[in-house]
């Protein structure tokens, strides 16, 4: 209770935060004001970078191949500072960061110091919860009371970081919360700690949004809240469950203050089609923020550029994103092992940069057409969608008509 009191106090103390606002993402239209909307809407390509893939060592099985920055934490964030700088003119202007690990009360002046030089800030801050040992039978979901408590109190302190930075939201992610063995467990109650313990937090330090990010598997055998059906749920439960009047309200005007960051690498890992299942976030109004890479269905997480496999489920998704109006960050998240971590994210923005620029130069109205009478067009959008990915489409056989 003296969390919660403690956090309503701040919260009267600041002024009214800033309120992304992601109604839009819940607008219904026709297929005509859908063409409408396709032909001026434009994603706004922003791009934001996790710090921790900077880190210095090797991955899991071998050691670095390529150099990252080194020294202690202080000297660390110098240089990646220096390369995020570099980065800037490709259209990097956010960065992302684990408490205490990547951003703490130690380096918190110097992340300030560098979003007044130079516009590029913190747009989310993540409560570190699935590292410690503390954390081996879970943290927001765990059945032993004190280390539940400390992820809870780790929450609260990570959300009152991302207040005084005014980031857009805070990341959480499940990682250690879930189960190898199914045999006699709770679920339910599991459940029910989580987003407890998360509503308790957020409560604490309202007016934060807050973003779970799911994945299946890795490193428990199975994690709860893993695909984007049940992350959806967990904001649905969460906001339920919010009882601070300065949360309650901002609920009461549509806004949505639990919502999802989903990983392409995640939704991959979980066999969902990335359109249909972004989409559902879309839905609903709580897709706060995006995480890119590319992944093989299944398999262990790659976290491989962007557009490396499947670059037309990037296409597709990024048409998903355009329809239902999506103003958020591109996150990038990889694991570059075999190249400098500058020389990756420059791939991994210029991908989505060419994937954007390909669904913008369709016929909208013609897509549309195809999707929406389906019975008039068999087979006529993939013939659309060959022409846009040949760079030279005199080759190819005539394009078929549109049936309207």
């Amino acid at each position: 209770m003296g969390t919660v009191l403690a956090g309503i106090a701040l919260y009267r103390a600041r002024k009214e935060p800033v309120m992304i606002s992601h109604k839009a993402q819940m607008k219904r239209m026709t297929p005509d004001q859908l063409v409408r909307h396709l032909e001026t809407f434009e994603l706004d390509l922003r791009f934001s970078a996790g710090v921790w893939f900077f880190f210095p060592g090797g991955g899991r099985f071998h050691d670095a191949y390529c150099d990252r920055p080194q020294g202690d934490k202080k000297e660390w964030l110098k240089r990646v500072f220096d390369i995020s700088y570099s980065l800037k003119p490709y259209g990097l202007s956010g960065l992302e960061a684990h408490y205490p690990n990547e951003v703490n009360e130690e380096l918190l002046p110097m992340y300030k110091q560098f979003a007044r030089d130079t516009g590029i800030r913190l747009v989310s801050v993540v409560p570190f919860l699935f590292f410690d040992r503390q954390f081996e039978w879970g943290s927001l979901s765990s059945p032993i009371p004190a280390a539940r408590q400390a992820a809870i109190d780790r929450t609260i302190k990570t959300l009152q970081i991302n207040q005084e930075l005014k980031t857009d939201f805070a990341i959480v992610w499940p990682g250690i919360d879930g189960y190898e063995n199914p045999f006699g467990i709770d679920f339910v109650a599991a459940r029910d700690r989580f987003a407890d313990g998360l509503a308790e937090a957020m409560d604490a330090v309202p007016g934060v949004p807050v973003a779970e990010e799911p994945k299946p598997y890795e490193p428990r055998g199975h994690i709860l809240y893993g695909t984007t059906p049940e992350g959806v749920l967990l904001a649905l439960k969460v906001e339920g469950k919010l009882k601070n009047r300065a949360n309650r309200a901002i609920l009461a005007k549509g806004e949505s203050l639990v919502g999802l960051n989903p990983e392409v690498g995640h939704v991959l890992m979980g066999f969902e089609d990335l359109a249909y299942a972004y989409s559902l976030a879309l839905e609903y109004g709580k897709l706060f923020h995006t995480h890119w890479n590319s992944q093989p269905l299944g398999n262990y997480d790659q976290d491989l550029n962007v557009g490396v496999i499947s670059p037309e489920q990037t296409e597709a998704m990024l048409y998903v994103l355009k329809m239902y109006s999506y103003k958020g960050y591109f996150g990038i998240d990889i694991n570059p092992e075999r190249m400098p971590v500058e020389r990756a994210i420059i791939n991994c923005i210029d991908a989505i940069r060419a994937a954007n620029d390909r669904i913008n130069s369709l016929d909208h109205e013609a897509v549309i057409a195809c999707t929406s009478q389906p019975d008039k067009n068999r087979g006529v959008l993939e013939a659309l969608l060959i022409r846009a990915r040949a760079r030279n489409p005199k080759i190819l056989s005539p394009t078929p008509r549109v049936r309207r």
